[in-house]
């Protein structure tokens, strides 16, 4: 473990000693794991959830997904449904086929599904929804970057032609990219603040408090009643974690997702029970790596000497009481393209840090301007920069502003860290972090050898199960990205209700939060 690290171990060991005891989790980390299958006890009154994030934008053109898609699936439906265990099912497509190429996908929707306008759900205003997502302002627009056009046959029939084939599609469109509004909220003034969906809720904006809380009624003429649970849905969100922790104190929420592990105690204290799943990876993201914003970035050597710097062990107890699995890949485990030798690829080794430093130009170290926000406390952020100054790598914190990832995402600063979803598929993962145009492959850089894996990997089968796997050891070779370990994702129950967690998704499905 680091001297750093070591240090915060002896302050902090009464502590944790305190917490600990508060709760029945394995002393090793491991949370207690309720993510089977659930039943459903019948309709509630009312269900309370406690959020972490709040919703930037009710325009589905827009929206993001991750802990933002509860709000997004109370008031919508989309194209194609997700289960659980990330089987794709149907939603408002009852029907899904593609053509021999894989360049057309069409899709038949239901009939008799209505806006909660009172508008009827048509093939035309589906497919406008499509081009304008893919179009829009969500970080997400790259999961339909294949789509070229969407066009309706007919009433019911909606085809969406592709400039290559995308194996994740169908999985895209039971997320954020697969959201359908009613027309009238195109071009409407209100949009951002007046969802019109065909989804199993409706927006009570009279009981409502931007930035709060939010109430959802049940439709009555909601075409999927047996996924209506309660006849009230409230989303109350908490801005800062101590405020969610009172929250579960004073049982102010039936169900909740939270801030970090290191809430497991308070809440299973208050009598909640923790259901977990490792959701995504934290790290550094090396996003330079042209060296355009920072040249050592551009340099291999120097990405993999960051990669040897880090303490994963120390890095997990110190920041999530050991909840999660260290790692060195980005590409989850039940992906094609896990490797478990890749697990730890660059153990912590400060010595070989500083070697590979030398041996790329800088035997006095590195200097690195990373942002700080209000998000992450800064008792992490200096953790982090204390553990990278023993390899002689510095860390110069530059406060971020309101426009963060907006900067971020602009290319503002070279290396960050960062958490980001551990994608059911290989190509999601591609999709999210490696295309040129993926709004987390920051600098928009192609690689060449990526691209070639890549272009395997659309057409399926056992060369892209192979192509995939290559891609995550070139990845890690290269040191694109320097993970720290995988975090779980928890979300807490009380006693009347039951949750299935969801592979890959910061929150469950709607529809899978039950009375017990």
């Amino acid at each position: 473990m680091s001297r750093i690290l070591k240090a915060l171990a002896v302050g902090s060991a009464a502590a944790l000693a305190l917490t600990a005891c508060s709760g029945s989790g394995d002393a090793t980390g491991d949370a207690t794991d309720t993510s089977s299958s659930s039943s459903t006890g019948g309709r509630a009154d009312q269900l309370t959830i406690g959020a972490v994030v709040d919703i930037a934008t009710w325009k589905a053109a827009d929206a993001e997904w991750g802990n933002t898609a509860t709000y997004h699936m109370a008031v919508y439906d989309t194209l194609l449904r997700t289960a659980a265990d990330g089987t794709v099912e149907p939603g408002l497509a009852e029907e899904w086929s593609y053509n021999d190429d894989m360049t057309e996908l069409t899709l038949e929707l239901r009939d008799g599904v209505t806006f909660s306008d009172g508008t009827d759900l048509t093939a035309e205003v589906a497919a406008e929804n499509v081009l304008r997502f893919r179009d829009g302002a969500s970080s997400n627009t790259s999961n339909l970057s294949a789509v070229t056009d969407a066009t309706a046959v007919d009433e019911d029939t909606l085809v969406l032609t592709l400039s290559q084939p995308d194996p994740a599609l169908t999985t895209y469109l039971s997320q954020n990219s697969g959201l359908v509004a009613a027309a009238s909220t195109f071009d409407a003034a209100d949009a951002q603040t007046n969802p019109v969906g065909s989804g199993p809720y409706v927006l009570d904006a009279d009981a409502s408090t931007i930035g709060s809380s939010y109430t959802f009624t049940a439709r009555d003429d909601y075409w999927d009643p047996e996924i209506q649970h309660y006849d009230t849905i409230v989303i109350n969100y908490y801005a800062d974690a101590s405020a969610l922790v009172n929250a579960l104190r004073d049982n102010q929420v039936d169900i909740a997702n939270t801030n970090s592990t290191t809430q497991i105690p308070d809440a299973e204290a208050a009598g909640y029970t923790i259901n977990s799943l490792p959701i995504n990876w934290k790290g550094l993201i090396l996003a330079d790596r042209a060296g355009s914003v920072n040249e050592a970035l551009g340099d291999v050597k120097v990405r993999q000497a960051i990669n040897y710097a880090i303490d994963r062990e120390g890095l997990l107890q110190a920041l999530e009481s050991g909840y999660g699995e260290p790692t060195t890949q980005i590409f989850g485990t039940g992906t094609e393209a896990y490797l478990e030798e890749l697990e730890d690829a660059y153990p912590y080794d400060p010595e070989k840090a500083k070697a590979l430093l030398a041996e790329a130009g800088y035997p006095d170290g590195i200097t690195v301007v990373m942002p700080q926000t209000a998000f992450v406390p800064a008792s992490e952020s200096e953790l982090i920069a204390g553990v990278l100054a023993e390899s002689g790598i510095t860390v110069e914190y530059e406060q971020a502003g309101e426009s963060f990832i907006s900067d971020l995402l602009g290319g503002k600063w070279g290396m960050f860290a960062f958490g980001l979803n551990q994608e059911p598929m290989a190509w999601m993962t591609y999709q999210l972090a490696l295309a040129p145009g993926s709004a987390w492959n920051v600098f928009h850089q192609p690689d060449e050898t990526i691209e070639s894996l890549a272009a395997t990997m659309r057409l399926g089968g056992d060369d892209a199960d192979a192509a995939a796997k290559e891609m995550n050891q070139y990845v890690v070779e290269q040191a694109m990205f320097a993970p720290f370990y995988r975090v779980l994702g928890v979300i807490v129950t009380n006693d009347a209700t039951t949750v299935t967690m969801k592979d890959g998704q910061a929150v469950s499905n709607l529809w899978d939060i039950v009375p017990a």
